[in-house]
């Protein structure tokens, strides 16, 4: 009885390293840029989470049914660090839809998304192999593995080759995080989904009463909302973000008079209830200011923050998805475009 006891809370424990691990993982990715592309450390993460997640789901599901946890065997010399056998091993033996649309809809995901397939291939190439991809070569290894980073990279570029509106941004240095940001959306919302497809198998997949019990774990991907995928901004849980220096302009009584006095800024008020496109600010409401015809900026909640780029050098301030006020991957070029046309109203 102790030892099963012990078991239990060691599963726990792993479950929540699992889940911790993926979070950190997708905040490392979205913090890449074009000034940093140290992809190791969020496929590192990624990969080890979404391995240790599935097989807290198998030992989960494998109680359930036989009442008693699986053997080392199982994972040892049958499934190993496979995250295509572990993914499937879940699907034939332990994901249960009972009838449900949403359930339905996760497992067909999970078996036929081939750009899901084609992710999860390369973490899992990773996390077995590929991780050492470079001193393999080094070493003269006859067969090295693949580079994962330049085949994911390479999913990317075909991201965006795909859509003309993002091609076109690649073009304008302005816009070339922007770009980047978007790739970035697309492949956390493919991991999220499969994160909340295997999370939703606690409660609503009859995954056992253990499996029920530790069901608030993964709550933050479990509770997530088809409008929300693709939404949350996970580098606020990375060390590197917490480090950086966040301190946008708090403005000040002087500020607002300068605002309505000062002929040189043309400020508008914009709120979300009111916008018919996709909104991309956490904040319902915001202020956009055009500055002596060249410089954007946004007001949130009484801070200031950059619009675009040139205002972003003009007053030393982070831009707005910098700064975590706005969603990675949602374009503000629209409100960068309302900005300027500002200066036309005004005339007016």
């Amino acid at each position: 009885m102790e030892e099963e006891s012990l078991k239990k809370i060691t599963l726990f424990e792993e479950l929540e390293t699992s889940i911790r691990l993926i979070k950190l993982g997708f905040g490392e990715y979205q913090n890449l840029d074009l000034a940093n592309d140290f992809y190791y450390l969020p496929f590192q993460l990624i990969s080890s989470g979404l391995e240790r997640f599935m097989k807290c789901h198998i030992c989960f599901g494998h109680q359930e049914k036989h009442n008693v946890f699986p053997s080392t065997e199982l994972f040892k010399n049958k499934l190993k660090q496979d995250l295509h056998k572990l993914q499937d091993h879940i699907t034939a033996n332990y994901f249960q839809t009972k009838n449900a649309s949403a359930l339905k809809a996760d497992l067909k995901y999970i078996k036929e998304d081939s750009e899901l397939r084609e992710l999860i291939g390369l973490l899992s190439e990773f996390g077995k192999f590929a991780r050492y991809y470079n001193l393999s070569v080094v070493t003269g290894e006859t067969n090295p593995g693949i580079d994962v980073k330049k085949q994911w990279q390479q999913f990317e570029t075909n991201l965006i080759k795909g859509d003309e509106n993002l091609l076109e941004k690649l073009g304008n240095i302005q816009f070339q995080k922007e770009v980047l940001y978007t790739t970035t959306r697309y492949v956390i919302i493919k991991l999220e989904r499969l994160t909340r497809a295997l999370s939703r198998q606690f409660t609503l997949g009859g995954l056992g009463s253990i499996a029920q019990q530790h069901s608030s774990v993964v709550y933050p991907f479990l509770m997530l909302k088809d409008d929300e995928l693709g939404i949350t901004d996970y580098r606020k849980e990375t060390t590197g973000f917490k480090k950086k220096n966040h301190k946008p302009h708090k403005r000040t009584i002087l500020n607002e008079i300068e605002r309505k006095v000062n002929k040189n800024l043309i400020s508008k008020t914009i709120r979300k209830k009111d916008y018919t496109g996709d909104w991309p600010f956490y904040n319902d409401s915001i202020i956009i200011e055009c500055r002596y015809k060249n410089w954007c900026v946004v007001t949130i909640d009484g801070f200031d923050y950059a619009l675009n780029g040139s205002a972003k050098g003009k007053y030393k301030i982070e831009d707005v998805h910098e700064a975590g006020m706005a969603v990675l991957g949602k374009s503000i070029s629209p409100f960068i475009k309302m900005t300027f046309e500002l200066l036309n109203e005004n005339k007016n």
